[in-house]
């Protein structure tokens, strides 16, 4: 039984275009006809489509009416630039005004399940967490977002033996990555209310005992001191792994301890080849300038290192997008887990997905210029 997804076959015309609700009737005034459409992308993504394929079985199931649809890849295969996703056959009638909401369920999963996956597998032996919502347009985005941040890290756990995401920040999408509720650290607002890092750490531990604690250490721009003091403060927590140090630095600033001399000291002695090789500038910031970067996670390392806490883990946030993770690899950067929004597409005009009708009661014609979708046309070779 499909489940129940909105809108639903009812209320399909006052969400799509409008062209295709008079295209739809006028179908059904001059008679209908058996069609394909292929549907395809203009850039390199990772196939996602379980969203749009559910719509779709609920919403022919509640119109009564039977398509085929060909898939062309399974979940997770890598898809070049206008290869054709899937094929959808059927009624002209029953498909035509459905387009607009199928192509909103695609397009984006594909292209965000395309950038979990090159982040996951650029670290593969770090952890991820999908902390995207709050940068998404509602919830029905937040779900997207989540069901593709899973497509990307199954298929690097496959293809890499990457870690992979293991959860996301809220409840409601915790079923993609197998756990029951979501997980996280604590806000900038909660370390403010309580004071003092520690004393957050304090009310989290009372209100939480049985969780692992993780502690923000940015707020008061004193991120070793305060982790060192958390860390001291639960000792026992500490040297079991149980406690994680989260940074999220402000990229106006240097964390704790360094500068941009310091930070280059600092890579130099860990990473030496990581500043000696070419860097545009944004690689370069992300190793060492202000912010969550290279240099700091090193400098944390360290400062744990040191006081015998090599088991606290550090947490990295702040802009972890698939360039800043390949950087990072390329540091050997030494991160637990990382935070993330950023496999959110940045450029939204790269998410939009296309549908084009490739066959007429199985006369294949397609308008100018896209003879590439019909079947049997020589397709672009994958990598």
């Amino acid at each position: 039984m499909a489940k129940e997804i909105l809108p639903s076959s009812s209320e399909i015309s006052r969400y799509t275009d409008r062209y295709f609700v008079k295209t739809r009737e006028t179908v059904g005034r001059f008679g209908d006809k058996k069609v394909t459409y292929a549907i395809f992308m203009r850039r390199p993504v990772c196939f996602a489509p379980r969203l749009m394929l559910e719509w779709l079985e609920a919403v022919t199931l509640e119109r009564g009416v039977e398509i085929t649809i060909d898939t062309r890849f399974q979940e997770g295969d890598w898809v070049g630039a206008g290869e054709p996703l899937m094929y959808l056959t059927g009624s002209f009638h029953a498909l035509v005004d459905l387009e607009t909401l199928y192509l909103q369920r695609i397009g984006a999963a594909c292209v965000a399940s395309y950038n979990a996956y090159n982040m996951c597998a650029t670290l593969p032996n770090v952890s991820f967490v999908a902390m995207d919502a709050r940068h998404c347009a509602g919830t029905e985005m937040a779900e997207m977002m989540a069901y593709a941040a899973s497509v990307g890290s199954e298929s690097a756990k496959r293809k890499n033996g990457a870690i992979g995401f293991i959860g996301s920040a809220n409840d409601s999408t915790a079923n993609y990555f197998g756990t029951k509720a979501g997980i996280g650290t604590m806000p900038h607002a909660f370390v403010g209310y309580a004071g003092s890092t520690l004393r957050a750490a304090e009310m989290y531990n009372q209100a939480f005992p049985d969780d692992d604690l993780t502690v923000l250490v940015d707020y008061f721009g004193l991120e070793i001191t305060d982790s060192l003091e958390v860390c001291r403060s639960f000792p026992n927590l500490a040297r079991a792994g149980k406690v994680a140090v989260r940074l999220d630095t402000h990229g106006g600033r240097y964390l704790e301890g360094l500068d941009m001399a310091l930070s280059y000291e600092v890579l130099d002695r860990h990473c030496p080849r990581a500043v000696r090789e070419y860097r545009n500038e944004s690689e370069l910031s992300w190793l060492v300038g202000t912010g969550v970067t290279a240099a700091a996670i090193y400098h944390m390392r360290d400062a744990l290192n040191e006081e015998g806490f090599e088991k606290v883990k550090i947490v990295a946030s702040s802009g972890f997008g698939p360039e800043k993770c390949r950087v990072m690899a390329s540091a050997e950067t030494p991160i637990d887990i990382i935070g993330t929004g950023s496999y959110i597409p940045e450029t939204w005009t790269e998410t939009y997905a296309t549908a084009d009708i490739v066959a007429y009661d199985d006369d294949q014609k397609v308008k100018l210029g896209r003879e590439f979708l019909l079947r049997g046309a020589k397709q672009k070779s994958k990598s």
